[in-house]
């Protein structure tokens, strides 16, 4: 036998050695090729889960984009205006939206939209729950000064907000800074412009103030739509077809009173923990304007469009009929008498109190509280929203629980709301008290009524109405110096309201100062949220400006936060921002 030799051997066990490496090589690249597939694979199916996540996000945008150029999003879901669902493509794929009413929280209305997002077989699905913004201050903070002027109001650092502010876009040109701040006041809460930060050449028009922003800023917001008469309009007309008929009043004016305006006269009390209120129809605004530029800033918002504002009649006083009692034109009810519930697509606000009044509204009881009766006190949760002015003669606060700051604790269960096509102001009863220097008033011999008695919380008149007209036809109690315009108002003069203001803006009414006094000022104090189109006057101004142009009155004006809970009836918000509700974000896969 003949045994191999080494060179032979050795060349079999290299052949051996390179098969069995080719094998293994064979194996690896099988692997590799597999796992490079199975990599590409995910990598292709994660690219289209966020494709379709990406285009249902895309689609969410266009939702809330829809929602934010809407008058009333309410009004346009009942109507099935264009928009309100449908299909948007991008190039990585599409999405189908839906929006809807889903629920209401308390009074406040919760939106749904649905986005299910597609690319090529992979899906994901965007559930949001959302809701319209509720502001605090929402506001120009410019005072119209003529029928196309306006001027920037300052904040000053003797103001105290404690509420979000929010500003409106001036669009003016050149662009300035859309506030105007002396001193170093601090804004403890958020604050909001419509506007940019920096001019289009670039320049920051907010460096120097940017540390008065305790709670931040931020720029390019939405517009609140109370700058827009047709939401505004909307907002009213829904409230209208929600009312009870027997709480809704169209007053008419008696021709006794020269510049007659017809109003309804609402006295708020707690009886024995009831909530009530006395309604007085068919009263009569005894107006006024001080004729002259530069005199007086009580203008609102032209509705025909041109000029942009007009000076309007002022509050001086009002009459009723002397039966009124005998003919039911007044009455008292319960707070409660007046609550209703809004409803949409299936879904119900829960119960509050609406009072609509086709013209104007004055509040405020000239009654003493005793007895067990409190006036100028809201027990309940109730709006009153009026075609025309709201004038408030008095203070006016919510019963029950308040903390140490005196805004109304969080489980206090009481709020008012006040919504005006006009203006909301601070009205002085002092006026009748004067003789007036441009418009001199001679009253009919048969004036048949008589002035509704105000409370004087500051004089000698102690809660006497030196106004009261007895038939002949003359004011009584006037006093000799016409520019004495005492201030018959408590200081500090407090409100505790939502207020939104559609045709001008929030404040005092300003008629040679207001004030027998300029040495001293009272606060006006706001517990509550202020939503006006333009800037009413408050305040003091910059120290050089004319006495005549300030009222006496420095800003105290402090946020309610329960009414981010829906606790306010009505749905009269109209600020134009969306947000997702707490906990009201879901997106998920559908096979999940």
């Amino acid at each position: 036998m003949q045994i191999p030799s080494n060179k032979s051997y050795n060349r079999g066990f290299v052949l051996v050695l390179v098969v069995a490496g080719l094998v293994i090589l064979l194996a690896l690249g099988t692997g590799i090729l597999s796992v490079a597939y199975g990599v590409r694979h995910r990598a292709i199916r994660a690219r289209k889960e966020a494709a379709a996540m990406l285009v249902a996000d895309a689609a969410y945008e266009q939702g809330i984009y829809w929602m934010s150029r809407q008058a009333d999003v309410l009004d346009a879901l009942e109507k099935s205006v264009p928009g309100s669902s449908g299909t948007l493509y991008l190039p990585e794929g599409y999405s189908n939206y839906n929006i809807g009413l889903f629920s209401f929280v308390g009074s406040r209305p919760v939106y749904s939209i649905v986005c299910q997002g597609y690319s090529g077989a992979f899906s994901r699905i965007v559930d949001v729950k959302i809701m319209q913004a509720t502001g605090g201050w929402e506001s120009s903070h410019t005072i119209p000064v003529s029928a196309t002027q306006v001027v920037s109001w300052p904040f000053t650092a003797s103001e105290s907000i404690y509420m979000p502010i929010s500003v409106h876009k001036l669009r003016d040109s050149p662009d300035m800074r859309d506030i105007y701040i002396t001193g170093t006041p601090t804004f403890e809460d958020t604050f909001s412009v419509a506007e940019s930060r920096n001019t289009h050449s670039g320049i920051d028009k907010y460096a120097d103030v940017m540390g008065c922003f305790q709670g931040g800023i931020y720029f390019d917001q939405p517009q609140s739509k109370v700058t827009d008469y047709s939401a505004v309009q909307l907002k009213i007309d829904r409230f209208k077809n929600a009312t009870k008929s027997a709480f809704i009043f169209r007053p008419v004016a008696s021709a006794a009173l020269q510049r007659p305006h017809p109003a309804v006269h609402l006295e708020f009390f707690v009886e024995n923990g009831i909530g009530k209120v006395r309604i007085t129809n068919n009263c009569t605004v005894r107006g006024f304007q001080r004729f002259g530029t530069g005199v007086t800033y009580d203008y609102k918002v032209n509705r025909a469009g041109t000029p942009k504002y007009q000076k309007y009649d002022i509050y001086s006083y009002h009459v009723r009929s002397k039966n009124a009692d005998g003919t039911g034109q007044r009455a008292v009810y319960r707070v409660e008498d007046t609550y209703v519930t809004q409803s949409c697509a299936g879904a119900q606000s829960e119960p509050g109190g609406q009072i609509f009044v086709d013209g104007n509204v004055i509040i405020g009881s000239g009654e003493v509280s005793a007895g067990g009766i409190s006036w100028d006190v809201v027990a309940g949760r109730i709006t009153v929203a009026a075609t025309g002015n709201i004038w408030i003669a008095n203070s006016i606060t919510v019963d029950a629980q308040h903390d140490a700051d005196g805004r109304p604790s969080l489980n206090n269960p009481n709020v008012l709301g006040l919504t005006a096509q006009g203006v909301i102001k601070v009205v002085d009863p002092g006026m009748s008290d004067y003789s007036y220097v441009d418009d001199k008033p001679v009253e009919p011999v048969h004036f048949v009524y008589v002035p509704i008695a105000i409370a004087d919380k500051q004089t000698e008149n102690k809660g006497k109405d030196k106004g009261k007209g007895k038939g002949k036809g003359k004011d009584k109690g006037k006093r000799k110096d016409e520019n004495n315009h005492l201030r018959h108002l408590p200081s500090p003069m407090v409100i505790e309201a939502a207020m939104t203001i559609g045709g001008g803006g929030w404040g005092a009414e300003n008629v040679g100062q207001r004030k027998n006094t300029h040495t001293s000022y009272d606060k006006l104090v706001v517990r509550g949220s202020i939503s006006e189109a333009v800037s009413g006057l408050v305040g003091t101004g910059p120290p050089l400006w004319p006495a005549h142009i300030q009222n006496g009155y420095t800003r105290h004006y402090y946020f309610d936060k329960r009414l981010f809970e829906g606790i306010l009836p009505g749905n009269v918000w109209l600020h134009g921002k969306f947000i997702p509700g707490p906990a009201g974000w879901r997106d998920y896969r559908p096979d999940i």
